[in-house]
């Protein structure tokens, strides 16, 4: 069996199942193979909805003679980065650290033993007079060189494996927590990235970073922000401007709901037009908190229609969600969302000009010669084109669709039910509650082996989970389990001690499995992983918020569910691993820097009677039924069905208050 990937579940993987490559997936077996015959390793990274990826298919990997250069010379290992995120880890940090810069699809050359050596992303198959070294060409270098330099490759491999374990203390870190000036400082700091014209944060290609606006919002809801008007005047344009970009323009899927990956451009007019799991889940909950600040009605209608898209077009059999539309449809990118004028005109017909106006529909257009819509009407305007837009969607259902990668992740779905629990209680939405219990129940039942510190899965396709949890797993899962306990008496009354139980195994399993006993932090993957050359730990955000920065959030939420305090510690010693970070890099650890913020702030426990009038509650506190033009921002709130309690009792920190049943009190007290 020359190419082994036939009988892979992973999309990505059967992609590649047919190329004349002779590929191994990722195990022991291909580095025993490679260490049998002498080889060097090849191992190449991609996911299923990568256009770059099938790109470098198409040119290279599907070539004969050029396989057979791969085939004759290297052990060719292929590895879907969303199923092993902790080999994706590894070999991007390695190819970061030769080259400083890295991507997909990433290609890193291994020694037998799977220590990297070398490494690079995209490679084309000829000389195009771009700099770039041709891949057969850097195939016959990269061998020729491994059986002559031996020696000198080890004495670089061993060189990396050390900097790479160097990597897994926490980068500038000075034994110092970060105080409040320093959160200040970060948000300052972060607010001089942003681009006030178009809102994000740098140049193109610009991405939404959801932990860092989630940091801002957290830290614009401070007193300290509040005493300093120029600095509160300064976050609500930078929240709002960005905000406002990405909901307008082409990262938000106009027509159809939910967002792509990025924008190759300054304006988000253009996307890479791939629509991941992670992002839409993370954006629905900045989306709601914004929405909770701002009271600005498009929010609410972003919320609305990323959970609809979800819905309709993400949703699996198992009840979990798929996690990705492909960049491309038939090879190409954007062709089942663009539009031509004339399109517009035989679909809607009279309403055809003011839905051009209303979405920059020019005869030019902004992408070869076809349009990507970016709302540029006011949201009544957008209402009332509502069916219009409908009329479109159906439209363009019945065009070639992307393909969808129906591998359920247990770490995105994670994100998800924390993001829908959230904005169901910011929204008073009771049924979006219900479907994140659903999708928690389904994702128990797939992925989680139980006991008092059970063992998770990480990848389910159908009803079959495979792969171990990584540190992302176990803390996305704690912290979605976390957020369910904390609103289930108003949400699904009587379910919170079964949320809370999962919530205190899961934490407990994270602990067992992931601490280090020596150092401050959790390590990536689990202990005794021998596959791994370099046991690494997860600092920085990227996509998706680190491991680390996730462990933030879930200790401050454990210690206000449980009251133990070894939850309090834990956060207080993993905390010092940020105070050089906090100072020098705050846009690489946004979101452990919102859970530092919300921890300061003081996470709120609100025991209730157990015939108190929840709704009558979430409404005080800025819910749909109050539509005042005074928001009362989101912030994490533990209720806690009470016997002894009177109507409602605040605790924050080590402070309660007297019993009350006026929900006002409540709201204007938090």
């Amino acid at each position: 069996m020359s190419n082994r990937l036939a009988q892979e579940q992973s999309l990505y993987l059967k992609q590649h199942a047919a190329n004349p490559v002779h590929w191994w997936p990722w195990g022991t077996d291909a580095f025993a193979a490679a260490q049998a015959q002498g080889k060097p390793v090849l191992v190449s990274v991609g996911y299923s909805s990568c256009h770059w990826c099938h790109v470098m298919a198409r040119e290279s990997f599907e070539q004969p003679y050029i396989a057979e250069l791969m085939n004759q010379h290297f052990i060719c290992i292929k590895v879907d980065r969303e199923e092993r995120p902790e080999v994706d880890k590894l070999m991007m940090d390695a190819v970061q650290m030769i080259n400083g810069h890295g991507g997909w699809p990433l290609n890193c050359f291994c020694l037998p033993d799977g220590r990297p050596f070398f490494g690079g992303t995209y490679f084309p198959p000829e000389d195009r007079g771009q700099g770039q070294v041709p891949w057969p060409q850097l195939l016959m270098r990269v061998a020729d060189f491994f059986h002559r330099n031996k020696d000198e490759l080890a004495a670089n491999a061993d060189a990396i494996a050390q900097n790479l374990t160097h990597l897994t203390r926490a980068p500038d870190a000075d034994g110092s927590s970060p105080q409040p000036a320093d959160l200040l400082a970060a948000a300052k700091r972060l607010c001089e990235q942003h681009d006030d014209t178009y809102g994000g944060f740098g140049g193109a290609p610009k991405f939404p970073s959801p932990p860092t606006v989630d940091f801002l919002l957290a830290i614009r809801g401070t007193a300290a922000v509040e005493q300093d008007r120029a600095l509160a005047t300064r976050l609500d344009a930078v929240l709002t401007v960005t905000l406002g970009g990405m909901a307008r323009g082409g990262l938000f899927d106009q027509i159809g709901g939910g967002f792509h990956r990025y924008c190759v451009d300054r304006d988000w007019t253009v996307p890479h037009f791939e629509k991941m799991l992670y992002d839409n889940a993370q954006l629905l909950g900045t989306y709601a908190e914004a929405w909770a600040r701002y009271r600005d009605p498009l929010y609410a209608r972003i919320c609305e229609e990323t959970i609809g898209w979800l819905q309709r077009e993400m949703r699996l059999p198992n009840g979990l969600y798929a996690s990705a539309l492909d960049a491309d449809t038939h090879h190409e990118e954007g062709t089942t969302y663009v539009w031509k004028p004339v399109e517009i005109v035989a679909l809607l017909g009279a309403e055809a000009l003011p839905f051009a106006a209303a979405y920059g529909l020019t005869d030019q257009g902004n992408f070869e010669g076809a349009n990507i819509p970016k709302l540029r009407a006011k949201i009544g305007e957008r209402d009332r084109l509502a069916g219009a837009r409908a009329t479109l969607l159906a439209a363009r259902n019945l065009r070639p669709q992307p393909e969808r990668d129906d591998k359920a992740l247990l770490g995105w779905n994670a994100l998800l039910i924390r993001a829908l629990a959230k904005a169901a209680w910011i929204f008073g939405r009771k049924d979006w509650f219900e479907l994140a219990a659903d999708i928690e129940a389904s994702a128990w039942r797939l992925f989680a082996e139980a006991g008092a510190s059970p063992t998770l899965r990480s990848v389910a396709h159908g009803d079959h989970a495979t792969l171990t949890g990584n540190l992302t797993d176990y803390a996305w899962f704690a912290q979605a389990e976390l957020t369910l306990a904390a609103y289930a008496s108003w949400g699904l009354p009587g379910e919170s001690p079964r949320f809370a139980t999962r919530a205190r195994a899961l934490m407990q399993a994270t602990a067992d499995r992931f601490a280090d006993p020596h150092a401050v932090g959790f390590f990536f993957a689990p202990a005794g992983r021998d596959d791994l050359s370099v046991r690494q730990k997860d600092w920085f955000d990227n996509a998706v918020p680190a491991g680390n920065s996730a462990m933030v959030h879930a200790c401050a939420e454990a210690y206000t569910l449980t009251g133990e305090d070894r939850w309090r510690q834990k956060l207080e010693d993993l905390a010092q691993a940020y105070g050089g970070m906090a100072r020098n890099v705050p846009n690489g650890v946004a979101h452990a820097l919102e859970g530092l913020t919300r921890y300061a702030l003081g996470h709120a426990v609100l025991k209730h009677a157990p015939t108190a009038n929840l709704v009558a509650l979430q409404a005080a506190l800025g819910g749909q039924v109050n539509t005042s033009a005074h928001a009362r921002p989101h912030r994490p709130l533990l209720l806690v069905a009470s016997p002894e309690t009177q109507g409602f009792q605040l605790c924050v920190g080590t402070t309660c208050q007297p019993p009350t049943d006026n929900v006002d009190e409540i709201a204007a007290a938090l």
